[in-house]
């Protein structure tokens, strides 16, 4: 076994062992505490409680207090195993609702059991025969459990409990609210000072905080899980846009629109009815007509493909498009623009030859190259194989994950495999970046189908007359445009490069004399007339309160506005902290035309402060 692999079985292990030290301070601190389940997530572990009272800040300090005793007191993790009617009856006896409901459900249907509930928690393998069950017991604490876990307790390392949210048992509205407790824990003090260092800092970069701040967006009551996009964001928004379809033109794509809302036939004909339908927004029509609201483009582009008679000279066909989407997302599970019911994805549909294949997909890695270095982004691949429920011959599946290894091997870039992750109709190639706190996110995908080609009967006819079926390939660079402009506020804090700003240049008067004035709006309408975006600050405020308020709103550069830029036909420039730094003065005309420069040219730092 590889030395990485080892340190995650360890490091799983250490954490899944705490989520049970946490349980065993609780049970002591909360006799009539009745325990849900209490999984291993990243970075840490959580449990969800049925407690007589709301937990507290203060409430975490003495659980974790609580948690230091029973490591000092290194009770050893024992393992057994029970008969599942001797388990129904001990966990009865104790009270503890939710693991005889979990243990009731096991015994009526076996492994099936509710599928968001990992087996792990009920201590029996995945397709195990149930007639028993694990059962772990650490010092007063015995839980449901297959393991693993350390020898003893006094073997986790170091822990801290973060928060307490709202959890609903199994995941139903219709269940009663359980109390989830979350905690980190690490190899290290060291790693765990580390890791809430980095949290201090994601918290000050949260889109959800930054975005409303910035006056980019924000959510109202009465559309959840729907942004409001603001003027700025707006400009954000179609910054990207326009960079998106700057370089897909150049590429050969062409840019379609289609309806958003479309009869349940196509998504019959597609298989996400099948598979999807439930996700979806739906409607049933005065005559009876079942429409669902977009949640993907695929579809739509087969029906355009579809729409007229295709010859291989037409292939490769790269259509684009950016419609909006809507996916009835759980509201427990909507997180600012990480997590959205309305949003669009930066999509496309490319048509292709079998031979085709490998050239495509490595035209596609050359835009995700361009696109994530001008960001400065990290990024690496996970391609998702065959899932349990897929559509077509499993013989094709083999085929198209042999070719996508083949080229993602070639690519030269870091990627890794994850069996079963690939989407119904076909493997699936995830773009994975990393920011500039090292969190992972997954951006875009590329995904590769043989079969909605084949439910939609497309055909094209090749150089020797016959009519054959095209390849689908399916990618976003951005993916969802939310999720990505999410992740950017968070990667940039918020300091948007120059050609994304949506104020670039903020001038400020220092007081509001005519000539100053006046020479202050000359210089906003030639600079407008240069293709930036500029504010003028014309309140009553000092100017040193002016420069702090642009800072605040991050604009890249701020310029004073006096008498001796007046005489002088000269600016100072002051740059954004960490965008680079200059000193000194320069013409209006040069100032001005090393911003064309830097805005065209999308640096991703001031090309006026030399870095």
């Amino acid at each position: 076994m590889a030395k990485s692999e080892q340190n995650e079985q360890r490091m799983y292990a250490m954490r899944h062992s705490l989520a049970h030290i946490m349980a065993t301070a609780i049970q002591e601190l909360y006799p009539k505490a009745k325990f849900g389940i209490g999984p291993v997530v990243e970075n840490g572990f959580y449990y969800d409680v049925d407690l007589p009272e709301n937990l507290s800040p203060e409430d975490l300090e003495k659980i974790e207090a609580k948690m230091h005793e029973v490591v000092k007191a290194d009770y050893p993790f024992e393992h057994s195993q029970m008969k599942l009617e001797q388990a129904i009856k001990y966990f009865g006896e104790k009270g503890q609702t939710y693991k005889l409901d979990l243990l009731n459900d096991l015994k009526k249907h076996g492994t099936t059991v509710a599928k968001e509930i990992d087996q792990s928690q009920l201590g029996i393998e995945n397709g195990a025969k149930v007639d028993e069950v694990g059962i772990y017991t650490d010092g007063p604490f015995t839980d449901l459990c297959r393991g693993p876990h350390v020898e003893s307790t006094g073997q986790v390392g170091a822990f801290k409990l973060m928060r307490v949210s709202g959890a609903y048992w199994r995941g139903s509205e219709k269940n009663p609210q359980l109390q989830r407790v979350y905690g980190v824990g690490f190899t290290t003090k060291g790693e765990l000072d580390e890791y809430l260092r980095l949290l201090e800092e994601a918290t000050k970069r949260d889109h959800k905080v930054l975005g409303p701040k910035l006056e980019l967006f924000f959510f109202h009551e009465t559309a959840p899980g729907m942004p409001y996009w603001l003027p700025n964001g707006v400009t954000v928004y179609n910054q990207l846009i326009e960079f998106w379809r700057q370089e897909h033109r150049a590429r050969g794509y062409q840019e379609i629109l289609s309806p958003l809302l479309n009869k349940k036939e196509l998504y019959v004909t597609s298989g996400h009815f099948a598979h999807y339908w439930e996700d979806m927004f739906t409607t049933k029509t005065g005559e009876g007509e079942q429409y669902g609201l977009k949640a993907m483009n695929c579809p739509n582009a087969m029906v355009v493909f579809g729409s007229k008679t295709r010859s291989y000279r037409d292939l490769p066909l790269r259509l684009s498009d950016t419609d909006t989407l809507h996916r009835n997302e759980r509201s427990g599970t909507l997180n600012g623009l990480l997590r959205v019911r309305e949003f669009r994805q930066d999509d496309a549909h490319i048509f292709v030859t079998e031979d085709q294949i490998k050239a495509e997909f490595q035209r596609v890695f050359e835009i995700v190259e361009r696109f994530y270095s001008v960001f400065g982004m990290e990024y690496s691949f996970r391609l998702g194989t065959r899932p349990e429920k897929f559509m077509g011959d499993p013989k094709i599946w083999d085929k198209a994950e042999s070719e996508l290894k083949e080229i993602l091997a070639e690519s030269g870039r870091e990627y890794f495999v994850l069996e079963g992750d690939g989407a119904f109709y076909g493997p699936k190639i995830d773009i994975l970046m990393k920011d500039v706190l090292g969190r992972p996110w997954q951006m875009g995908t590329i995904q590769l189908d043989f079969q909605q080609p084949l439910n939609f009967e497309l055909k094209y006819t090749d150089s020797d007359g016959k009519e054959k079926m095209p390849v689908a390939i399916h990618r976003v660079v951005y993916g969802s445009m939310e999720r990505f402009i999410g992740i950017l506020i968070e990667h940039l804090a918020g300091n948007f490069p120059l050609w994304l700003a949506p104020e670039q240049v903020r001038l400020a008067p220092v007081n509001d004399t005519k000539a100053i004035t006046e020479y202050a709006e000359k210089l906003r309408m030639d600079m407008e007339g240069a293709g930036l975006r500029v504010g003028v600050d014309s309140s009553a405020e000092s100017v040193g309160k002016k420069i702090r308020a642009a800072g605040m709103a991050k604009v890249p550069y701020t310029v004073v506005v006096g008498e001796k830029e007046v005489m002088s036909g000269q600016v100072s420039p002051r740059l954004r902290q960490g965008h680079g730094e200059f000193e000194g003065e320069l013409p209006v005309g040069e100032f001005v035309a090393a911003l064309q420069r830097e805005a065209d040219g999308r640096a991703q730092k001031s090309v006026i402060g030399g870095s």
